[in-house]
């Protein structure tokens, strides 16, 4: 036995799918309801974020080799610009901007690192942000992912392997380089063939915001300075004495770019476990030049 129903048709709601609309990063089509962009996984958030035209955000890039310190630094920035009552000043748009900030603070307060960043960019954060200066009218929109280091490395080695690292690479408008100072402090040289890798991989990018790679800002930051106090001293002399090719790669190509140090920690130790064996663990918190290479580049931006 059967009963007869009238069921109203929803064919209405097709119409929404008709509508493509395009990833701030690639610029792909994709459908009105995606969270993550299907070409790129980017979050299609930021998008929906940037509809207004007279306000466009700009990305900053943060990356370096594996290990560095990318989540870390960031996370931190994040916190102190967020918490500051005078200078420069940052307030986060959209909860997902948050995440990064949250997951490396509440690993520090534990006494341990934050995760390393997967490599699937499904599972990257990003934050979307505006940035105040005391002396600006308006605040600068500025977009900052964490990117993984081992993505970073695998699209520097084998280019249009990582779509999202190289679009997102070709739109910045300027970028934080980090690299670990008590690494070349050993002697050790891969962190200077690495970035000087990174450097003739982003000189080979279209100029994708209008503006030839040479000629957009680069802070070189030295992570983990708390190991290296002479670092600190000066931060320019240390790269010229233990980064001679990075240091001559930037004179001839990158006119405008500065060396920092910063620290986070002020010392570490190690810790058995059972999962991991042994393991690096923060003793205490003591952050040290984080934010002036970011307010530098947020000043140079063109």
């Amino acid at each position: 036995m059967t009963k007869e129903t009238v069921v109203e048709l929803d064919s209405w709601r097709l119409a929404q799918y008709a509508y493509q609309v395009p990833c701030f990063i690639c610029e792909g089509p994709n459908q009105f309801d995606a969270e993550l962009c299907r070409h790129c996984c980017a979050p299609m958030a930021l998008s929906q974020q940037a509809k207004d035209p007279k306000v466009q955000p700009r990305l900053i890039g943060t990356i370096g080799p594996p290990g560095v310190g990318k989540t870390v630094y960031l996370g931190m920035l994040i916190d102190m610009l967020s918490r500051q009552m005078s200078g420069l000043q940052m307030l986060a748009r959209g909860a997902f901007s948050v995440t990064l900030q949250q997951s490396v603070i509440a690993a520090l307060s534990s006494c341990e690192f934050p995760a390393k960043t997967p490599s699937e960019p499904d599972r990257w954060n990003w934050v979307h942000c505006q940035v105040r200066a005391p002396k600006q009218k308006r605040p600068v929109e500025l977009i900052m992912p964490d990117v993984a280091g081992d993505a970073l490395l695998e699209e520097v080695d084998h280019p249009n392997s990582y779509l999202v690292v190289r679009k997102f690479l070709t739109r910045c408008a300027g970028m934080l380089l980090l690299i670990d100072a008590p690494r070349v402090a050993k002697g050790t040289a891969e962190q200077d063939f690495f970035t000087m890798k990174l450097l003739g991989y982003l000189g080979e990018l279209d100029a994708g915001c209008g503006v030839e790679w040479r000629k957009r800002p680069m802070a070189l930051v030295f992570t983990k300075a708390d190991q290296c106090e002479d670092c600190f001293d000066d931060p320019e002399r240390f790269a010229r004495m233990h980064t001679p090719g990075l240091w001559h790669h930037c004179q001839e190509r990158f006119p405008t770019h500065r060396f920092f140090a910063a620290g986070v920690v002020g010392g570490t130790a190690y810790r058995q476990t059972r999962l991991e064996g042994r393991v690096r663990v923060p003793l205490r918190i003591e952050p040290r030049g984080i934010t002036q290479p970011f307010e530098w580049l947020v000043h140079s931006l063109r």
